[in-house]
């Protein structure tokens, strides 16, 4: 069986989806992604695999549901995080970020088949920013990822283009997008009705409607909390 990887960044406010910032306050940005990040680890817990493993760059909370085994991220860049997370793995793994709220089971059911590795060495799930929201690897050499430029609108085709160059046959999955921006946020929640992410952010527009500082979120750091794509 596979061994799923959630990658993630404790959501805490000023560190986490600062672009959501304005027009959400930093608070109301920290609950998005906790909620986005609940949403994501409810929808593994429920998937058959051989070991759920969330990597975070932080402590756990009361969000983390039963089954996982959490490890910190590695250091460095985020290529480096990425290979590092892939690295604890011996057999097939399978990795997604935190900021697709709107994941199921049936989006990732082509990677987690019986036959999921028959025809395929690797799985690939791009998303809409030109990031990428899922990496499956039959044999999770870090290597694949290493040097891959992250957070650029060109990082999903670069990583493709690695997997492919190494000979692998990719299998890919559907196009999500990221929760980056306030726009994506509500498309996002569009998409996954029915989702804690979706009630939240119902509840917050309204909230979020009266004037906010450009600056009101601070300083904008690389994010540990999705795979890839711009920030």
């Amino acid at each position: 069986m596979t061994t799923l990887l959630v990658i993630a960044k404790e959501p805490v406010p000023g560190r986490v989806k600062t672009r959501l910032c304005p027009p959400f306050s930093p608070v109301q940005a920290a609950l998005l992604a906790e909620a986005a990040l609940a949403d994501t680890l409810a929808v593994v817990a429920g998937l058959p695999a051989e070991r759920r493993v969330l990597v975070l760059d932080g402590t756990a909370r009361d969000w983390l549901p039963a089954g996982f085994d959490v490890v910190p991220q590695g250091a460095g860049p985020l290529d480096e995080r990425l290979a590092a997370a892939f690295s604890l793995c011996a057999g097939p793994a399978l990795l997604v970020g935190m900021d697709t709220p709107q994941l199921s089971a049936a989006l990732l059911a082509p990677a987690l088949a019986p036959w999921a590795w028959h025809e395929h060495d690797a799985w690939f799930g791009p998303a809409a920013d030109g990031g990428f929201w899922a990496l499956g690897l039959a044999v999770p050499d870090p290597e694949l990822l290493r040097g891959v430029p992250m957070s650029v609108p060109e990082t999903g085709a670069a990583q493709r283009r690695r997997l492919v160059d190494a000979g692998l046959r990719v299998g890919d999955l559907p196009t999500l997008r990221d929760v980056d921006t306030a726009a994506d946020a509500r498309l996002v929640a569009r998409d996954a009705a029915g989702s804690r992410f979706a009630a939240l952010h119902a509840r917050l527009v309204p909230a979020s409607t009266g004037p906010h500082r450009a600056d009101a979120c601070g300083p904008r750091p690389g994010d540990g909390s999705s795979p890839a794509g711009p920030r």
